[in-house]
Formats: structure tokens, C-alpha cells, sequence
């Protein structure tokens, strides 16, 4: 068996229909238990009040029900709206009020839930799902895609990839991030099985190892950050894991470090690097790290060529795609669609905001971002909602937040700067007791990744010309700082 993403329906059923479909820590479901399970799914939800064109949220981790509710929204032309519990109550309430729906799906408890909000049909008919980004203005950015661009991406998976017969794909992603397409999606595509990997099993590095290995993972899935936390466990390497044969990344820059490190651990494994925005559905380029690319050794790594059904160019130093893969649209940001969106050969494109270079071949190398946003380990964060946020503490007026850089460009910390509302001594502090809590407060406003790892009082902070905070001139005074303490401790 095997799921159809071009007709949204379950396929070849007479086929296997014992085999393995979804691996979980508590259990397995068979893909003929999957398929009753989106079958009862679908009454459920009918009976609860869900509709065609009409948004519902699904609240949860890493459970099977939240995969079920997902493909019973897909069968049932139900456009889903992702969004994991490490997110906030209010976060979650908001984009419950962005896209108007009136039901949540909880897949922990399995129930329906009324939001509150007067439910409404989309503008854009025939939606697959909304994923929200992080967006500059406060709230997040619902991207729109497309039912018929979810059918080309598991398309290309089950036709370009080469990945086997029934492969086992390791889902450690949250549903909310994009990224986690490829596992789920992937899975079912090919008509193997997804290994769901909540937290808890994560956190216990030996307990996720033994966790992969008794699932037979053969596809690995993440970032390249995820993975050299996995380099620190001496188990991670193919005498512990003999079945993973294949390492797909993205959201991150690749270097031939971290390839190398793998192919140290697990030398006959195949390693594709991947490259795409959320408002083009997962992913838009790919390339396999050759024998030809691995002794080139760039620095970093490409990000590929574009997918049979892509258009890649580049614009100005912009990384630029158009095709039926691209979004139809932020949800009411008309201001972002005509600025971000445009039209070429009548497809629909989309300005990355990330520069890049093509060579003759048409692969191309990623160089950076245009704008103020940021991936920090694989998650796309606007640094103006840390900012926001930031500026929500107690005693403080103004926020600013800061990424940190290695000398490749990859972000390894964010820093948070707030400006308090009383005067006080110029140069960089420390947070006062007052904002001892700063932490927790703003855990209740954004998920645990958009919180800053360090957090810095300046009375003042320096401005550009046209009167924003100056994130460089923070990250200058920080690293001095930082040096100068070095030096008085070495004294």
C-alpha cells in the first residue's frame, strides 16, 4: 500500500497491507490500521464540523493521531494548519484567529475543540495546508500551499530520490516546521514507514539510538546542527545503526565537515544536501555530495539544481523560484504578496530574501540572507518578533535581538539586547533582578527556540541612520566585551 498525493486517497491496498506504516514509542500502526484509523478520522471531524476550504488547527507533538488528523484533512479537502505544543497558548490562539477557524484538533487527547473564532472559508480554495513562519511585524506569517504543489513534492521524492523499496524515515521534526514534509510525506509516498520521534525519546541519546535502530530507520532527515549533536554519541555510526543508508539536509549550510564526520561514522551512506523556503513547499533544489563534489570540498556545500518541476534563477544576487510548488499567497498579506510574489511564464514565483550564485551546470550556492531573517538550527525566525517580544519585559522599552555567526556564515546563537526604560550606566550589563525571570516570560509569548541564550541590558542602543536599533554595532560592543574579559581573566 501506498498513499496517493496526486488524488489524496489510499492506494494498491491488496498490496502489504500488514507492513509497517507509522512507528511510534508506544506502538506501530499497519498501513491497513492507518487507513482505518483516517477513515474514522474523517467521520469525526465531519461530525464535529469540519468543512472543505475552511482551515482546522492541529495542536499536538509527535503522536500518530496528529499524522491521522493531517492525511484525514488532506482526504476530506481540509486545509491544516500545523502547529506543535512547544508553541504558547497565546501563539496558538492567534493563528487560530489568522486563518479563521473555528476547530482545533488536539491529537493528544483526540478531540475537537472550539476555538472561539467564527468560522470561515479561505480565499484561496484547494489548499493543502497554512504553515506558519515568523513574521516581522509581531504576528506570524501563514503560508498558503497549494494541494497540487503537495502532490508534486511527495512526487518527486517517490521518483528522484531513489530511495528503495519501503524505506523507514526517521521524523524527529516538528509537524509545524516544514522540513518534517519530507519524512511523513516521503513515507507514505513510497509506501514505507514513518518513525515518529517525540522529545522525550530524543533527549535520552542512548535511548534514541536503540530507539532508530529497533525501527530499521534508513532514511535520515535533519539539519546539519541536529546531526553533530548526534556526532558527540560514539554509538551514532553504522555498527549501532546498519540500516540508516541515506542523509538528507536542509534549512542549514552543509560543510564538508560534518560530511566527512558521517562518512567517518558511516561510510557507504549516501548523503544529499537540499535547499527551499517554506512558500515553496519544503524544498526546490537538491544535489547528492558526489565523489567529484566531496573532493571538490566546497565551502559550503551547493544546495543542488533545481527539482524537475522548478525554475531557479537568480535575480540581482536573489535566489528566485517560480512553478505550481510556490505558495498561493500569504494569508491576508497583501502587502508581502505583492512585494515577495510575482509571475513568470505564468507560474507563480517567489523572492527568497536569500543570495546565492549559479554556476553553468545550474547549481547553485547559498551566501546569505538579504533581510533581518534568520535560520538557527533549521528554525526561520524574524529577528523584528524577538524584538517584539523582547520588548514585553518588565521595565524594558525597546528589544533587539543579535545572531551570532562562525566564520562560514552558519548562526550559533542568538543574543537578546533590551533597552530599559529608566536611565542608567552606558555600556552592556547584565539583566537586573527584576528580569530574572526573563525566560519565562518570554516563553509565554514565542516557541523555546526564538528565546535567546543570553539576554543584555543597554541603556541606549545605537542606531542606524534610519533610526533602528543597530544590530551590528550591538554584536561589535558584545564581542569586545567578551574579549576584554578574556584578557583581565588571564591576568
Amino acid at each position: 500500500m501506498h498513499f496517493d498525493f496526486d488524488r489524496f486517497q489510499f492506494a494498491n491496498e491488496q498490496a502489504a497491507p500488514e507492513r509497517d506504516a507509522v512507528i511510534g514509542p508506544a506502538g506501530l500502526l499497519s498501513w491497513a490500521a492507518l487507513a482505518d484509523a483516517v477513515s474514522a478520522w474523517m467521520a469525526a471531524a465531519t461530525k464535529a464540523g469540519a468543512r472543505a476550504d475552511v482551515p482546522l488547527v492541529i495542536t499536538g507533538h509527535k503522536e500518530p493521531a496528529f499524522l491521522v488528523a493531517m492525511l484525514g484533512c488532506l482526504r476530506l479537502g481540509v486545509p491544516f494548519v500545523p502547529i506543535d505544543i512547544v508553541n504558547p497558548q497565546q501563539r496558538i490562539a492567534r493563528i487560530g484567529e489568522l486563518v479563521r477557524a473555528g476547530l482545533r484538533y488536539d491529537a493528544q487527547a483526540r478531540e475537537f475543540v472550539s476555538t472561539g473564532v467564527e468560522a470561515a472559508p479561505l480565499a484561496e480554495k484547494g489548499l493543502a495546508y497554512i504553515m506558519f513562519t515568523s513574521g516581522s511585524t509581531g504576528d506570524p506569517k501563514g503560508v498558503q500551499i497549494g494541494r497540487e504543489s503537495l502532490g508534486l513534492f511527495a512526487g518527486w521524492i517517490r521518483d528522484c530520490v531513489a530511495l528503495g523499496d519501503a524505506p523507514v524515515f526517521m521524523d524527529q521534526m516538528l509537524f509545524s516546521f516544514d522540513f518534517s514534509l519530507f519524512n511523513w510525506a516521503g513515507a507514505l509516498v513510497t509506501g514505507g514507514a514513518c518513525a515518529l520521534c517525540p522529545r522525550e525519546i530524543i533527549e535520552d541519546r542512548e535511548r534514541f539510538t536503540a530507539y532508530l535502530a529497533s525501527a530499521r530507520v534508513n532514511v535520515w532527515t535533519s539539519t546539519p546542527s541536529f546531526v553533530r549533536q548526534q556526532l558527540l554519541d560514539p554509538a551514532f555510526d553504522a555498527a549501532h545503526l546498519p540500516d540508516l543508508r541515506a542523509f538528507v539536509f536542509g534549512a542549514e549550510s552543509l560543510t564538508p565537515t560534518v560530511a566527512e564526520a558521517l562518512w567517518g561514522r558511516f561510510p557507504s551512506s549516501r548523503i544529499v544536501n537540499s535547499y527551499g523556503p517554506t512558500e515553496a513547499t519544503c524544498s526546490t533544489t537538491w544535489v547528492e555530495i558526489d565523489p567529484v563534489l566531496r573532493a571538490a570540498a566546497p565551502l559550503p556545500f551547493p544546495i543542488g539544481r533545481a527539482k524537475p518541476y522548478a525554475d531557479v534563477f537568480i535575480d540581482d544576487g536573489e535566489i528566485c523560484i517560480a512553478g505550481d510548488h510556490v505558495m498561493r499567497g500569504y494569508v491576508n498579506r497583501p502587502d508581502l504578496n505583492g512585494t515577495r510574489m510575482f509571475i513568470r511564464d505564468g507560474k507563480r514565483g517567489y523572492r527568497t530574501g536569500d543570495l546565492g550564485e549559479m554556476d553553468e551546470q545550474g547549481l547553485v550556492t547559498f551566501r546569505g540572507r538579504r533581510d533581518d531573517q534568520i535560520k538557527l538550527h533549521g528554525y526561520r525566525i524574524e529577528l523584528a518578533e524577538v524584538d517584539a517580544a523582547l520588548a514585553t519585559l518588565r521595565g524594558v522599552r525597546a528589544g533587539a535581538a543579535v545572531a551570532l555567526k562562525r566564520p562560514d556564515g552558519t548562526i550559533v546563537r542568538m543574543i537578546g539586547f533590551v533597552d530599559p526604560d529608566a536611565h542608567g550606566p552606558s555600556g552592556l550589563l547584565p539583566p537586573p533582578p527584576a528580569l530574572a525571570d526573563w525566560r519565562a516570560s518570554l516563553g509565554g509569548r514565542v516557541p523555546p527556540y526564538m528565546i535567546p541564550s543570553e539576554l543584555i541590558v543597554c541603556h541606549g542602543f545605537p542606531l542606524t541612520q534610519t533610526q533602528k536599533a543597530d544590530r551590528k554595532e550591538l554584536e561589535r560592543m558584545y564581542l569586545e566585551s567578551r574579549m576584554r574579559s578574556a584578557k583581565e581573566l588571564k591576568k
